[in-house]
Protein backbone atom coordinates (compact mmCIF):
# COMPACT_ATOMS: atom_id res chain seq x y z
CA UNK A 1 0.00 0.00 0.00
CA UNK A 2 1.14 3.56 -0.69
CA UNK A 3 0.54 6.44 1.73
CA UNK A 4 0.60 10.24 1.67
CA UNK A 5 0.80 12.71 4.53
CA UNK A 6 -2.22 14.87 5.31
CA UNK A 7 -0.93 18.40 4.66
CA UNK A 8 1.92 19.28 6.99
CA UNK A 9 0.93 16.68 9.59
CA UNK A 10 2.49 13.26 10.15
CA UNK A 11 -0.90 11.59 9.62
CA UNK A 12 -0.43 9.01 6.88
CA UNK A 13 -3.45 8.15 4.74
CA UNK A 14 -3.58 5.27 2.27
CA UNK A 15 -3.76 6.43 -1.33
CA UNK A 16 -7.12 4.70 -1.69
CA UNK A 17 -10.05 5.00 0.72
CA UNK A 18 -12.90 2.54 1.31
CA UNK A 19 -16.13 4.16 0.14
CA UNK A 20 -19.37 3.08 1.82
CA UNK A 21 -22.18 4.88 -0.01
CA UNK A 22 -23.33 1.48 -1.27
CA UNK A 23 -23.37 -0.08 2.21
CA UNK A 24 -27.12 0.33 2.71
CA UNK A 25 -30.33 -0.37 0.86
CA UNK A 26 -30.74 2.22 -1.86
CA UNK A 27 -29.52 3.33 -5.26
CA UNK A 28 -26.60 0.89 -5.47
CA UNK A 29 -28.79 -2.22 -5.34
CA UNK A 30 -29.16 -5.04 -2.84
CA UNK A 31 -27.25 -4.63 0.44
CA UNK A 32 -25.38 -7.50 2.08
CA UNK A 33 -23.94 -6.22 5.36
CA UNK A 34 -21.74 -9.27 6.02
CA UNK A 35 -20.24 -9.04 2.53
CA UNK A 36 -19.53 -5.32 2.96
CA UNK A 37 -17.81 -5.82 6.31
CA UNK A 38 -15.78 -8.67 4.83
CA UNK A 39 -14.67 -6.41 1.96
CA UNK A 40 -13.64 -3.66 4.38
CA UNK A 41 -11.64 -6.21 6.38
CA UNK A 42 -9.77 -7.24 3.26
CA UNK A 43 -9.06 -3.61 2.39
CA UNK A 44 -7.73 -3.09 5.93
CA UNK A 45 -5.60 -6.25 5.81
CA UNK A 46 -4.08 -4.98 2.56
CA UNK A 47 -3.19 -1.61 4.09
CA UNK A 48 -6.17 0.69 3.52
CA UNK A 49 -6.48 2.78 6.66
CA UNK A 50 -9.11 5.34 5.61
CA UNK A 51 -12.89 4.89 5.43
CA UNK A 52 -15.50 7.35 4.19
CA UNK A 53 -19.16 7.34 5.21
CA UNK A 54 -22.04 9.75 5.88
CA UNK A 55 -25.30 9.83 7.88
CA UNK A 56 -27.37 10.16 4.72
CA UNK A 57 -26.02 6.92 3.26
CA UNK A 58 -28.99 4.68 4.00
CA UNK A 59 -30.21 6.99 6.79
CA UNK A 60 -27.43 5.90 9.12
CA UNK A 61 -27.08 2.28 8.00
CA UNK A 62 -23.70 2.87 6.34
CA UNK A 63 -22.30 4.47 9.50
CA UNK A 64 -23.65 1.58 11.59
CA UNK A 65 -21.98 -0.88 9.20
CA UNK A 66 -18.66 0.94 9.54
CA UNK A 67 -19.20 0.88 13.31
CA UNK A 68 -19.58 -2.92 13.23
CA UNK A 69 -16.38 -3.17 11.18
CA UNK A 70 -14.51 -1.09 13.78
CA UNK A 71 -15.62 -3.23 16.75
CA UNK A 72 -12.69 -5.00 18.37
CA UNK A 73 -10.12 -3.17 16.24
CA UNK A 74 -7.46 -0.72 17.36
CA UNK A 75 -9.28 2.54 16.66
CA UNK A 76 -6.21 4.70 16.06
CA UNK A 77 -5.18 2.49 13.14
CA UNK A 78 -8.03 3.92 11.04
CA UNK A 79 -8.83 7.36 9.65
CA UNK A 80 -12.63 7.60 9.61
CA UNK A 81 -14.41 10.34 7.66
CA UNK A 82 -18.09 11.14 8.00
CA UNK A 83 -20.21 14.16 7.23
CA UNK A 84 -22.70 16.67 8.51
CA UNK A 85 -24.93 19.18 6.77
CA UNK A 86 -27.44 16.68 5.38
CA UNK A 87 -29.24 15.70 8.52
CA UNK A 88 -31.20 12.48 8.83
CA UNK A 89 -34.57 12.70 10.51
CA UNK A 90 -36.00 10.39 13.16
CA UNK A 91 -37.83 8.16 12.46
CA UNK A 92 -35.80 7.18 9.43
CA UNK A 93 -37.07 7.97 6.01
CA UNK A 94 -36.11 11.56 5.27
CA UNK A 95 -33.32 14.11 5.42
CA UNK A 96 -32.86 17.84 5.29
CA UNK A 97 -29.94 20.09 4.43
CA UNK A 98 -28.68 22.38 7.17
CA UNK A 99 -25.29 23.38 8.54
CA UNK A 100 -26.19 25.62 11.45
CA UNK A 101 -24.08 25.27 14.59
CA UNK A 102 -26.67 23.02 16.26
CA UNK A 103 -27.03 20.90 13.10
CA UNK A 104 -23.27 20.32 13.02
CA UNK A 105 -23.02 19.43 16.70
CA UNK A 106 -26.14 17.23 16.84
CA UNK A 107 -25.17 15.57 13.57
CA UNK A 108 -21.75 14.71 14.97
CA UNK A 109 -23.27 13.25 18.14
CA UNK A 110 -25.52 11.00 16.06
CA UNK A 111 -22.60 9.86 13.93
CA UNK A 112 -20.49 9.07 17.00
CA UNK A 113 -23.24 6.81 18.33
CA UNK A 114 -23.78 5.00 15.03
CA UNK A 115 -20.05 4.54 14.51
CA UNK A 116 -19.55 3.40 18.10
CA UNK A 117 -16.52 5.62 18.57
CA UNK A 118 -15.42 8.49 20.81
CA UNK A 119 -14.09 10.64 17.99
CA UNK A 120 -14.24 11.17 14.24
CA UNK A 121 -11.01 11.78 12.37
CA UNK A 122 -12.46 14.06 9.68
CA UNK A 123 -15.92 15.63 9.77
CA UNK A 124 -16.92 17.02 6.37
CA UNK A 125 -19.72 19.45 5.64
CA UNK A 126 -21.41 17.36 2.95
CA UNK A 127 -22.80 20.18 0.78
CA UNK A 128 -22.86 23.98 1.12
CA UNK A 129 -25.79 25.41 3.06
CA UNK A 130 -26.72 28.73 1.40
CA UNK A 131 -28.96 29.61 4.35
CA UNK A 132 -26.17 29.51 6.94
CA UNK A 133 -23.05 31.72 7.09
CA UNK A 134 -19.85 29.72 7.00
CA UNK A 135 -18.71 31.54 10.13
CA UNK A 136 -21.49 29.78 12.05
CA UNK A 137 -20.80 26.39 10.47
CA UNK A 138 -17.08 26.65 11.18
CA UNK A 139 -17.89 27.73 14.72
CA UNK A 140 -19.67 24.43 15.29
CA UNK A 141 -16.83 22.45 13.76
CA UNK A 142 -14.20 24.30 15.81
CA UNK A 143 -16.22 23.62 18.96
CA UNK A 144 -16.24 19.89 18.19
CA UNK A 145 -12.51 20.01 17.53
CA UNK A 146 -11.87 21.72 20.87
CA UNK A 147 -13.98 19.03 22.57
CA UNK A 148 -11.84 16.30 21.00
CA UNK A 149 -14.81 14.84 19.12
CA UNK A 150 -13.24 15.50 15.73
CA UNK A 151 -9.59 15.76 14.71
CA UNK A 152 -9.82 17.52 11.35
CA UNK A 153 -12.30 19.68 9.44
CA UNK A 154 -13.37 18.95 5.87
CA UNK A 155 -15.61 20.60 3.28
CA UNK A 156 -17.15 18.54 0.48
CA UNK A 157 -18.44 20.01 -2.80
CA UNK A 158 -17.39 23.57 -1.89
CA UNK A 159 -15.82 25.90 -4.46
CA UNK A 160 -12.80 28.15 -3.99
CA UNK A 161 -14.74 31.25 -2.80
CA UNK A 162 -16.45 29.21 -0.07
CA UNK A 163 -13.18 27.55 0.92
CA UNK A 164 -11.49 30.94 1.19
CA UNK A 165 -14.35 32.18 3.36
CA UNK A 166 -14.22 29.11 5.62
CA UNK A 167 -10.46 29.45 6.06
CA UNK A 168 -11.01 32.84 7.70
CA UNK A 169 -12.56 31.03 10.65
CA UNK A 170 -10.41 27.96 11.05
CA UNK A 171 -8.34 25.25 9.41
CA UNK A 172 -9.85 23.39 6.45
CA UNK A 173 -7.76 20.25 6.41
CA UNK A 174 -9.46 18.25 3.65
CA UNK A 175 -11.88 18.69 0.77
CA UNK A 176 -13.90 16.05 -1.07
CA UNK A 177 -14.57 16.86 -4.74
CA UNK A 178 -15.53 14.69 -7.71
CA UNK A 179 -12.51 13.76 -9.82
CA UNK A 180 -11.65 11.06 -12.32
CA UNK A 181 -10.37 10.62 -15.84
CA UNK A 182 -13.87 11.49 -17.07
CA UNK A 183 -14.62 14.35 -14.64
CA UNK A 184 -12.19 17.26 -14.47
CA UNK A 185 -14.71 19.76 -13.11
CA UNK A 186 -12.99 20.22 -9.72
CA UNK A 187 -9.35 20.09 -10.81
CA UNK A 188 -8.72 23.82 -10.31
CA UNK A 189 -10.19 23.62 -6.79
CA UNK A 190 -7.95 20.67 -5.93
CA UNK A 191 -4.78 22.33 -7.24
CA UNK A 192 -5.64 25.49 -5.29
CA UNK A 193 -6.33 23.49 -2.12
CA UNK A 194 -3.08 21.54 -2.50
CA UNK A 195 -1.22 24.84 -2.55
CA UNK A 196 -2.84 25.68 0.80
CA UNK A 197 -1.83 22.35 2.35
CA UNK A 198 -5.39 21.00 2.16
CA UNK A 199 -5.77 17.38 1.06
CA UNK A 200 -8.24 16.21 -1.59
CA UNK A 201 -10.28 13.02 -1.17
CA UNK A 202 -11.68 12.32 -4.63
CA UNK A 203 -15.06 10.66 -5.13
CA UNK A 204 -16.32 9.11 -8.36
CA UNK A 205 -12.68 8.10 -8.86
CA UNK A 206 -13.48 5.39 -11.42
CA UNK A 207 -16.45 7.22 -12.94
CA UNK A 208 -19.14 5.27 -11.07
CA UNK A 209 -17.74 2.06 -12.53
CA UNK A 210 -17.56 3.12 -16.15
CA UNK A 211 -13.74 3.00 -16.15
CA UNK A 212 -13.63 -0.65 -15.09
CA UNK A 213 -13.97 -1.71 -18.72
CA UNK A 214 -17.01 -3.86 -17.94
CA UNK A 215 -19.46 -1.53 -19.70
CA UNK A 216 -19.04 -1.35 -23.48
CA UNK A 217 -22.54 -0.54 -24.68
CA UNK A 218 -24.78 2.27 -23.47
CA UNK A 219 -26.85 0.73 -20.65
CA UNK A 220 -30.53 1.33 -20.01
CA UNK A 221 -30.63 2.60 -16.45
CA UNK A 222 -33.62 2.51 -14.14
CA UNK A 223 -35.01 5.60 -12.47
CA UNK A 224 -33.33 4.77 -9.14
CA UNK A 225 -29.94 3.92 -10.67
CA UNK A 226 -27.51 6.49 -9.28
CA UNK A 227 -25.34 6.20 -12.37
CA UNK A 228 -28.04 7.85 -14.46
CA UNK A 229 -28.65 10.74 -12.09
CA UNK A 230 -25.69 11.72 -9.96
CA UNK A 231 -23.15 10.51 -12.56
CA UNK A 232 -25.41 11.05 -15.54
CA UNK A 233 -22.96 12.63 -17.98
CA UNK A 234 -20.90 9.42 -18.23
CA UNK A 235 -23.92 7.28 -18.99
CA UNK A 236 -25.53 9.25 -21.77
CA UNK A 237 -24.38 10.73 -25.04
CA UNK A 238 -22.13 12.39 -26.00
CA UNK A 239 -20.28 11.56 -22.78
CA UNK A 240 -20.56 7.80 -23.15
CA UNK A 241 -18.90 7.76 -26.59
CA UNK A 242 -16.06 9.89 -25.25
CA UNK A 243 -15.51 7.40 -22.44
CA UNK A 244 -15.40 4.54 -24.93
CA UNK A 245 -12.78 6.44 -26.93
CA UNK A 246 -10.70 6.90 -23.76
CA UNK A 247 -11.06 3.20 -22.98
CA UNK A 248 -8.97 2.38 -26.06
CA UNK A 249 -5.91 3.92 -24.39
CA UNK A 250 -6.76 2.36 -21.02
CA UNK A 251 -7.18 -1.04 -22.69
CA UNK A 252 -3.73 -0.86 -24.27
CA UNK A 253 -2.03 -0.15 -20.94
CA UNK A 254 -4.19 -2.75 -19.20
CA UNK A 255 -3.23 -5.43 -21.73
CA UNK A 256 0.46 -4.52 -21.76
CA UNK A 257 0.69 -4.65 -17.97
CA UNK A 258 -1.66 -7.57 -17.46
CA UNK A 259 -3.83 -5.64 -15.00
CA UNK A 260 -7.56 -4.75 -14.91
CA UNK A 261 -8.63 -1.46 -16.47
CA UNK A 262 -9.90 -0.27 -13.09
CA UNK A 263 -6.35 -0.30 -11.71
CA UNK A 264 -5.18 1.98 -14.53
CA UNK A 265 -7.93 4.45 -13.67
CA UNK A 266 -7.25 4.27 -9.93
CA UNK A 267 -3.53 4.85 -10.39
CA UNK A 268 -4.11 7.79 -12.71
CA UNK A 269 -6.06 9.56 -9.95
CA UNK A 270 -3.90 8.48 -6.99
CA UNK A 271 -0.64 9.50 -8.69
CA UNK A 272 -1.71 13.13 -9.13
CA UNK A 273 0.29 15.23 -6.67
CA UNK A 274 -2.79 17.26 -5.75
CA UNK A 275 -4.75 14.13 -4.76
CA UNK A 276 -4.38 12.87 -1.19
CA UNK A 277 -6.48 9.71 -1.58
CA UNK A 278 -8.89 8.26 -4.12
CA UNK A 279 -12.24 7.19 -2.73
CA UNK A 280 -13.33 3.82 -4.17
CA UNK A 281 -16.67 2.21 -3.34
CA UNK A 282 -16.35 -1.38 -2.12
CA UNK A 283 -19.00 -4.04 -1.43
CA UNK A 284 -17.37 -7.33 -2.45
CA UNK A 285 -14.18 -9.19 -1.54
CA UNK A 286 -13.14 -9.41 -5.19
CA UNK A 287 -13.46 -5.65 -5.62
CA UNK A 288 -11.44 -5.05 -2.45
CA UNK A 289 -8.55 -7.21 -3.67
CA UNK A 290 -8.61 -5.70 -7.15
CA UNK A 291 -8.65 -2.13 -5.80
CA UNK A 292 -5.76 -2.72 -3.43
CA UNK A 293 -3.67 -4.47 -6.07
CA UNK A 294 -3.61 -1.16 -7.96
CA UNK A 295 -1.23 0.07 -5.27
CA UNK A 296 1.30 -2.67 -6.11
CA UNK A 297 2.42 -0.85 -9.23
CA UNK A 298 2.46 2.66 -10.74
CA UNK A 299 1.92 4.18 -14.15
CA UNK A 300 5.18 5.36 -15.67
CA UNK A 301 5.72 8.85 -17.10
CA UNK A 302 5.03 7.77 -20.69
CA UNK A 303 1.77 6.09 -19.70
CA UNK A 304 0.67 9.13 -17.74
CA UNK A 305 1.45 11.38 -20.70
CA UNK A 306 -0.61 9.20 -23.04
CA UNK A 307 -3.57 9.16 -20.66
CA UNK A 308 -3.30 12.87 -19.85
CA UNK A 309 -3.32 13.71 -23.54
CA UNK A 310 -6.44 11.61 -24.18
CA UNK A 311 -8.23 12.91 -21.09
CA UNK A 312 -7.41 16.47 -22.12
CA UNK A 313 -8.55 15.91 -25.69
CA UNK A 314 -11.82 14.30 -24.71
CA UNK A 315 -12.76 15.92 -21.39
CA UNK A 316 -10.67 19.06 -20.95
CA UNK A 317 -7.57 19.84 -18.91
CA UNK A 318 -5.80 16.81 -17.45
CA UNK A 319 -2.19 17.43 -16.38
Amino acid sequence: MRYKNLGKTDVKISEITSGTWGMAEGPWGEFDKAACISAMNIMADLGVNSIDTAPVYGDGVSEETVGEFLKGKQRDKFIVYTKCGINIEVPRGGNRRGAKRDDVIKGCEGSLKRLGTDYIDVLFVHWPDPETPLEETMGGLNFLKEQGKIRFIGLSNHGIPLLEEAMKYGSVDMIQPPFSMVDQSAKDIMVWAHGKGTGSVTYGSIGAGILTGKIRTLPELGERDIRGSFYGSHYKEPGFSKVMELMKSIDKISEARGVPQSQVAINWVAQKEYVLTALIGVRKDSHARENCAAMDWSLNQDEMKILDAEVGRLFGTAS
